[in-house]
């Protein structure tokens, strides 16, 4: 038997590969077929069975090109939901062949009410668990997202369903399994994941607060869902369709990656109401960009604050991005179900300079130079637990998370605001939303907060730290 795991860190998902005797399963799968299909023929393997472990909310899974380019069956456990493809539901404790090994599929409703886990095992000896979202290395999954496409469920029930099937199904099962969940750190689907991504079941039986022995079932409730912060505004898209379908990615990338000129670019964004999306670096960007358009950095955490800042999948886009990362920048854009980029600058902002075309750019200070002004400004954007744990004396929280609401915060009245984050990405992002909606006195603080930190223009009584505030 063969198991990979094929990790994804923009996304922090995992999906798995498992071939035996010729045949292969692939659990939870990205929205791009070759890898898996790349990896299957180094193996001179069939593609049997696509495993989902749920609808997933934060990335559309690739279940159905995959299926339709192998003829492989889709597989869900226990659902009355309709879907827009063929598929197997299976019944809780049914089982599935693949070569030498099985897979029995284990019913545990609570990070939504179709989760399902899948458990392997070679010649008869449980060897490992694929718990989706339902059990992650340090933490659970989140039992509030499936409220946001089935009305009638509340986080509470979820959260009960989860107690119930982690106690009556996981963790009944050997200490020597090892658990593979589908995310790590980073992911919005749970919210205390560590940065591992696989553990045996024993040691998260010690070290995983939510699966305490002595734990009670209200106890649990409380735990799990303090702190949870609200999801991205795309995951209840995402959630739909990964059941109704979607359009091929060959198809997506074909569009997404069609030249334009500076000429016809500008006349698409005249003509529609394409959001233009700059991926370039941080730098590259300060120095100038088209007028209006936002820094999402192909280089950060991308699709997730893409996500975060476009609230509508459906958006109409235009890319600006390094001719030989367009592919990269459409890829990773439909992960998310932003199907619809228009087509990307020919030749990058270089061509469109050329081209005599108005540019606009953010100013930008380094932390040296912030330091000898006298009173500065400074808006702090990064998260408010970020903010809590440690901040610039006198700074205004206005996270990025609620740019909507964070820039009622700003004023536009001449006066100029600092801007910063932890490291500069984040800090660029929200300017350049800003400043597409006319907001003009914001500058830009390079390196962020880390710097600040760092820097000896800085002493510690210019910033609050834990050890400061006891």
């Amino acid at each position: 038997m063969k198991l990979e795991q094929i990790y994804t860190g923009c996304l922090a998902e995992a999906a798995y590969y498992i071939e035996s005797k010729g045949e292969a399963v692939i659990i939870d799968p990205l929205r791009e077929s070759a890898p898996y299909i790349e990896r299957a023929e180094k193996d001179g393997a069939r593609i049997k069975y696509i495993f989902e472990t749920h609808f997933h909310a934060d990335f559309v899974s690739g279940h159905v090109d995959l299926a339709k380019k192998t003829g492989a069956d889709i597989i869900y456990g226990p659902t009355s939901m309709e879907t827009g493809f063929e598929k197997i539901v299976a019944e809780d404790g049914q089982i599935f062949n693949v070569g030498d090994v099985t897979i029995e599929v284990l019913h545990t409703p609570g990070h939504t009410m179709e989760s399902s886990c899948f458990l392997l095992r070679e010649k008869g000896k449980e060897v490992g668990v694929f718990t989706g979202d339902t059990l992650f290395i340090g933490d659970v999954g989140r039992p509030d997202l499936a409220q946001k496409v089935i009305p009638d469920l509340t986080q509470d029930k979820l959260a009960r369903h989860l107690f119930k099937s982690l106690r009556n199904k996981l963790m009944t099962l050997p200490d020597d399994v090892i658990v593979y969940p589908a995310h790590g750190a980073g992911s919005a689907c749970g919210k205390n994941m560590s940065s591992e991504t696989q553990d045996t079941l024993g040691n998260q039986k010690k070290t995983n607060y939510a699966l305490r022995a002595d734990m009670t079932e209200d106890e649990f409730v409380k735990e799990v869902l303090d702190g949870l912060m609200p999801p991205p505004g795309y995951f209840p898209q995402n959630v739909l369709l990964n059941i109704t379908g979607y359009e091929s990615l060959d198809d997506v990338l074909e569009q997404g990656t069609r030249e334009l000129s500076p000429r016809e670019f500008e006349l698409v964004a005249e003509e529609t109401e394409a959001l233009i999306i700059d991926t370039r670096s941080k730098d590259e960007f300060r120095a100038g960009f088209i007028p209006n358009s936002i820094f999402i950095g192909i280089d950060g955490s991308f699709a997730t604050w893409v996500g975060t800042m476009i609230p509508d999948v459906k958006q109409e886009l235009l890319i600006v991005a390094d001719e030989d990362r367009i592919e990269e920048v459409i890829t990773r854009l439909a992960r998310v179900g932003y199907d619809n980029a228009k087509g990307y600058l020919k030749g990058g902002f270089e061509a469109w300079k050329k081209a005599g075309k108005e540019f606009d750019r953010i100013e930008s200070v380094g932390v040296e130079e912030l330091a000898k002004l006298e009173d500065p400004k400074i808006v702090d954007i990064r998260k408010a637990s970020e903010f809590k744990s440690e901040h610039i004396i006198g700074a205004l929280n206005a996270p990025l998370d609620y740019v909507n609401e964070s820039m009622k915060l700003i004023t536009n009245d001449g006066t100029k605001q600092y801007i910063h984050c932890a490291t500069g990405y984040r800090s660029l992002v929200f300017a350049s939303i800003l400043q597409a909606r006319g907001y003009r006195d914001l500058v830009d603080v390079k390196g962020g907060f880390e710097e600040i930190k760092e820097s000896d223009d800085f002493k510690i009584s210019d910033y609050i730290c834990p050890t400061t505030m006891l």
